[in-house]
């Protein structure tokens, strides 16, 4: 990769002539920085050694281009030899498939018990093992009951009272005829039928059977009684499942519910059935997530006249999801339409009565199923090609639009990924061009020129000049003044190797940074999205304080919250009255170099301590800044 860079480099290089013309101007042009030609991110600005392998420090000629250090030209001859690609940055929608795991399940709503109306026992059992389709109205056993027997009586006697008294008139045939009702509805409530009443009443006496039949067509999943048994009212004989209609409930981690909205599409297959694929929607999503094993159930309605899909099938899921604007799932086919709060799965196109709990049916939006009509449905794409992550830094490339091929690094912060593509929150504009293949090509070659790595950033890597600050409103000035405070102290303790005070002060600065209200901060456009970067980056590095236990955990995690420090007075500075300075020790962490904000011009080195307390030099200093 290397050799392949450097011959591209080698395209920029003038010959002939041309290098004759350039020497003159260069004898006259003077070097403003210095840097390591074994290890080009050492870029100091005035001569020396370098501080990792203590070669002489070669010098880079003035900024002749104009271009910034985070920026590489490339001839366009450069461009097709490395095979450098890009795409326009644009909005559209965000899809993506998110891959679930499940069963089939009985529907909850299709289940229906065969228990006992009265107490007698079991004659005869027509059904006499589970797994049997049975039909509406077949019959399932014979029941003894004296109760029962005592009721036909009853029913047969006020029948023929009744007709024995059909000849007379007023309150006494009335009164029959009450009676002979009262008879017909009592045998009702004991769960005969209309047909099995009517049967009876034409006997001179009353049968000791009664037979019991199905009052719906499916499969008998439950048989509880056996013949000869006695039973009790409301004993479970026989459960029966209707199965033209299955759940197919998928477990969801927590990770996955962002994507998950009710009424998206979803297909899904199982090794039973291989070939085929099903297709449903969803129609539930478990609001409680299960402790052990952490998932949410969500749950499909899927048809199954021919009784395909059998409960306990493992099945393989994918439900199709639409990534709004704010990085969540949405749903925009259900807008406008009329849903039942207690059965979601009734959608309607018009206000009516719920199918089956004939409740009033009410909006999607008002559900929150679906956002409101000015709800922004495309995101800012680009493609995951285009993407050198960085631990939690993302860096693009973006071209230019000059004359010359000019590449521009760049940190982003991205949203979800979705299939091929991330959700671009800030940092790029819709327009621009990403580099999508030869990205890694252009970071190589900006190294080998001694510009800013993206990808290995050096300290200056915010480097706004005093004129250039971003504005910052008073909230922000006086709460910064408070953070430094906790930051100085820090500083300090850790440069007089004291774990106690330093613990003490950084639970201080923890403190603090919850405590701010940020989502009220009233910044704009790159003020707002370089604060939050800052601000993240400080609470983030804080958030497990607890955990320190050394004082070499401290410093690790004050390297980072120095870069927070240091990026923010770059881009903003700072408003009290004295000055501040950045320090730098190159051989901390192993030669790799890290620096820290000071409020005196010396070093106190917070890395080393003791040991070496005065191991680095004074970098920059940095002015109060009006604001």
């Amino acid at each position: 990769m290397l050799i392949l860079v450097a011959f591209i480099i080698g395209f920029l290089i003038p010959s002939g002539e041309s290098k004759k013309a350039l020497a003159s101007h260069e004898k006259s042009t003077e070097a403003t920085a210095w840097a390591c030609a074994m290890h080009p991110n050492v870029n100091l600005p005035e001569p020396g050694q370098c501080p990792i392998c203590f070669m002489d420090l070669i010098p880079l000629e003035g900024n002749i281009s104009g271009l910034n250090q985070n920026q590489l030209s490339l001839s366009e001859s450069a461009m097709k030899l490395a095979d450098i690609q890009t795409v326009t940055v644009g909005y559209g929608i965000a899809e993506m498939d998110v891959q679930l795991s499940g069963k089939v399940e009985y529907d909850e709503s299709r289940i229906s018990n065969i228990t006992a109306w009265v107490p007698g026992r079991l004659e005869r059992m027509f059904v006499d093992y589970t797994g049997i389709r049975v039909e509406k109205g077949d019959h399932m056993m014979e029941l003894y009951s004296p109760e029962l027997y005592a009721a036909k009586e009853e029913l047969i006697q006020s029948r023929k009272l009744f007709k024995s008294a059909e000849s007379k008139t007023g309150f006494g045939k009335q009164t029959l005829q009450a009676t002979l009702s009262a008879t017909r509805e009592k045998l009702r409530l004991m769960g005969l039928m209309e047909n099995q009443i009517k049967e009876i009443e034409q006997k001179s006496s009353p049968s000791n059977m009664t037979t019991l039949y199905s009052p719906m067509s499916g499969i008998v999943i439950e048989k509880n009684g056996v013949e000869g048994a006695y039973v009790k009212t409301g004993t479970n004989i026989y459960t029966i499942a209707d199965l033209t209609r299955v759940w197919v409930v998928l477990d969801a981690y927590e990770s996955d519910l962002p994507w998950l909205a009710f009424g998206q599409k979803a297909s899904f297959t199982t090794e039973g059935i291989p070939g085929k694929t099903f297709e449903g929607q969803v129609a539930f999503i478990d609001p409680i997530v299960d402790s052990q094993t952490r998932t949410v159930n969500v749950r499909l309605n899927v048809m199954n006249t021919k009784g395909e899909l059998k409960p306990g099938m493992f099945v393989h899921g994918t439900v199709h999801a639409t990534i709004g604007h704010g990085g969540k799932a949405i749903n925009p086919e259900l807008a406008e339409k009329w849903v039942c709060p207690m059965h979601p799965e009734i959608v309607e196109e018009k206000p009516g009565r719920c199918a089956v709990c004939e409740m009033p049916l009410v909006t999607s939006e008002s559900l929150g199923i679906v956002h409101a009509p000015d709800h922004h449905y495309e995101s800012l794409l680009i493609p995951a090609s285009a993407v050198l992550r960085t631990g939690s830094r993302a860096i693009v490339y973006v071209r230019l639009p000059n004359p010359d091929p000019t590449f521009e690094g760049r940190e982003i912060i991205l949203g979800p990924r979705v299939g091929d593509h991330y959700i671009v929150k800030s940092g790029l504009e819709a327009g621009e061009k990403v580099v999508v293949n030869g990205n890694f090509k252009i970071d190589s070659a900006m190294q080998i020129a001694a510009k800013q790595s993206m990808m290995n950033p050096r300290i200056n890597k915010y480097k706004v000049s005093k004129k250039d600050k971003l504005k910052v409103t008073d909230e922000v000035m006086e709460f910064m003044e408070k953070v430094l405070v906790h930051y100085y102290a820090i500083q300090q303790s850790l440069a007089g190797d004291n774990l106690s005070d330093t613990q003490s002060s950084v639970k201080g600065l923890n403190q603090l940074l919850q405590s701010f209200q940020n989502g009220h901060v009233q910044l704009v456009h790159e003020a707002a999205f370089q604060w939050k970067k800052v601000y993240t980056q400080m609470q983030e590095t804080t958030t497990h304080h607890q955990h320190w236990n050394s004082i070499d955990e401290v410093r690790m995690a004050f390297k980072n919250l120095s870069q927070a420090f240091l990026n923010y007075e770059n881009l903003f500075g700072h408003f009290s009255e004295s000055t501040a300075y950045e320090v730098f020790c190159p051989l901390a962490f192993d030669n790799s170099g890290a620096s820290w904000l000071s409020q005196k011009n010396e070093v106190l080195n917070p890395y080393f301590g003791a040991s070496m307390l005065k191991c680095g030099e004074v970098k920059r200093e940095f002015q109060v800044t009006g604001n």
